[in-house]
């Protein structure tokens, strides 16, 4: 290879070149040739495809390592450019230009995909990889082209009908499932209707009445903060029409509508007792209380907790609150403010929900304070939509969106949140120049990684603004640092200066339950010790036990925002599938 050959070709000729050397020598088994093709700095992130799991490898010497250790079990090969993608292009990532393509390859038992980031000024080098399992072969999901051209749904004569039929599948009367789900939101409402298309038996029970009250019973003003293109659900996405931030009840209806259409068995109204595994036998017995007061024990392989990241809230210890004589709300009880037009109301804590809930209690006419108890990070809607979902702004089709956005492992999400975060810092200068005047305390993470590693690593202490920010900059909302605070009284609370802030409602948004003591609490210290931390950020840099097989077998967890439970419930189902196949 020539310079003048390099220097001449396309950019798809190069990526083309690429997959081919590359293909070469993985199937060769040549450490050398394949650190020639690895620019000095390498991020490689499996998803499933070589190591049946989320893999990151952050260095040339991981990922060659990591690709020569897997190769002989995997057997990858025929490695192309893929097609019906978006072509490959010139784009700036993490401050590196780069020649950007999606290729396909296949394994012995799977085909797969990736993204490939080639670096521009040396188009032979490559310094990010993404490889993602995409189906098994023989257990592709029946869609599309591949749909049943006839089943006893369409005419039975004489027979049940597709109603009589998923009614029957719905009652698990005859049958065990083998995999319960715990939650019926959007994360494990996705993950049963992937694990339905590859013909894996699915059982969600959900607390709530109807599909969508996770949504519904929320307080009554409460939107979605990113955009509408981000928050698809897998097959279905929104309609068309709908706005761009969604509102909770509309969210509610789709989830209804979409369980129904997906075919997701689902037990309603029934509650999660607990259970024990069984090594012996490899299976669960999970205890259901139904809405008619009957139990059941449900023996599954599989365990997915898809009920939240967090648990039940949590209920503030805060000095003299007990005194209060009038009514305190966690967040999770508030409805609307109405009923408060023209009272006083304090709202303990500046994360997102009390934001929310202080602007809903503004806007219904109640006089607010807001009572900041640790710095929180502020973005405007504007500026995060900006640098969040700027694949989602792109105009290319959402799977190579998403093909981007996974791409990243933990050092390129710093390296990416970070310059996100100084840019946003630009675009907000006034708004956060106006918060600081007011007195809120503001910080953008411990590596100024802003709001987006704060909810990897957290799960909260952030804000983004749609419109209370102004609220409390102009005073119209009022500020209290909880560092002047004394203790609640009987009124109100009393200030370290002898002051009372008087209060006819409290209102706390002091968060929820980890996901750690639902776990404790509902399966047992044993397997709580086993998993151990769930979200967060692990040492390998991915969120500590989701998405993935956990130490405990058949145990499994999602959450997360819409486009978390889009993506990754792909993972979780062929997790599963994988292994009711013998593969893993």
């Amino acid at each position: 290879m020539n310079e003048i050959s390099l220097a001449t070709r396309s950019d798809a000729q190069h990526v083309i070149h690429w997959l081919s050397t590359f293909d070469a020598a993985l199937n060769a088994g040549n450490e050398a040739a394949l650190r020639r093709i690895l620019w000095s700095e390498v991020h490689w992130r499996d998803l499933m495809a070589f190591t049946w799991t989320i893999t990151p490898h952050d260095s040339p010497e991981a990922a060659v390592s990591g690709l020569l250790s897997a190769q002989p079990a995997i057997q990858a090969r025929n490695f192309r450019l893929a097609e019906h993608r978006t072509a490959p292009r010139r784009v700036m990532r993490h401050g590196v230009a780069s020649i950007e393509a999606f290729f396909s390859f296949e394994t012995a038992t799977a085909r797969c995909s990736g993204t490939l980031r080639l670096v521009a000024d040396a188009p032979d080098k490559a310094w990010v990889i993404a490889t993602t399992l995409d189906e098994l072969k023989g257990h592709e999901e029946p869609i599309n082209m591949r749909r049943p051209a006839g089943s006893a749904y369409s005419r039975n004569f004489g027979g049940d009908n597709w109603t009589d039929i998923r009614a029957r599948k719905a009652a698990f009367a005859d049958r065990e499932p083998a995999v319960l789900i715990v939650g019926a939101g959007q994360a494990g409402l996705a993950i049963a209707a992937r694990l339905g298309l590859l013909g894996v038996d699915t059982l969600i029970v959900d607390r709530d009445a109807r599909v969508g009250d996770v949504w519904r019973n929320r307080y009554h003003s409460l939107a979605l903060h990113n955009q509408v293109k981000l928050n698809h659900m897998p097959y279905l996405p929104w309609p068309p029409n709908w706005p761009k931030y969604l509102p909770k009840d509309m969210i509610a209806g789709w989830l209804e509508t979409y369980a129904w259409a997906m075919e997701c068995n689902i037990w309603n109204s029934t509650a999660f007792l607990g259970a024990d595994y069984d090594d012996a036998k490899g299976e669960w017995a999970v205890r259901v209380r139904r809405a008619d007061g009957t139990r059941r024990v449900l023996r599954p392989r599989h365990l997915v907790m898809a009920n939240g990241i967090a648990g039940k809230p949590l209920k503030a210890k805060l000095p003299g609150l007990d005194t209060f004589r009038g009514p305190v709300l966690h967040t999770s009880e508030y409805g609307e403010g109405a009923r408060w037009r023209g009272k006083k109301v304090l709202v303990v804590g500046a994360g997102t929900s009390g934001h929310d809930v202080a602007q809903d209690l503004h806007g219904h006419g109640a006089h607010v304070k807001m009572i900041q108890r640790g710095s929180t990070t502020v973005a405007s809607i504007k500026a995060a939509g900006l640098v969040h979902s700027v694949y989602y702004e792109e105009d290319i089709p959402l799977e190579d969106a998403d093909g981007i956005a996974i791409a990243s492992s933990y050092p390129l999400l710093v390296k990416g949140y970070q310059a996100a975060v100084r840019k946003m810092k630009q675009i907000d200068k006034d708004l956060l120049d106006g918060l600081t005047k007011a007195g809120f305390k503001l910080d953008f993470g411990e590596d100024e990684t802003g709001h987006q590693m704060k909810f990897r690593r957290r799960h909260g202490g952030y804000y983004l603004d749609c419109g209370c920010s102004e609220l409390i900059a102009n005073g119209e909302i009022g500020l209290i640092q909880d560092a002047d605070t004394d203790r609640y009284v009987e009124n109100g609370l009393l200030m370290k200066d002898g002051t009372v802030e008087a209060a006819d409602l409290i209102v706390t948004a002091t968060g929820y339950q980890s996901q750690e003591t639902v776990v404790r609490e509902m399966l047992g210290d044993a397997i709580a010790e086993k998993v151990g931390q769930i979200w967060g950020i692990a040492p390998n840099g991915e969120i500590a036990n989701m998405f993935v097989a956990t130490p405990q077998p058949g145990l499994w967890f999602s959450g997360g925002g819409f486009a978390h439970c889009r993506i990754y419930s792909h993972y979780i189902a062929m997790g599963i599938k994988a292994r009711e196949m013998g593969l893993v």
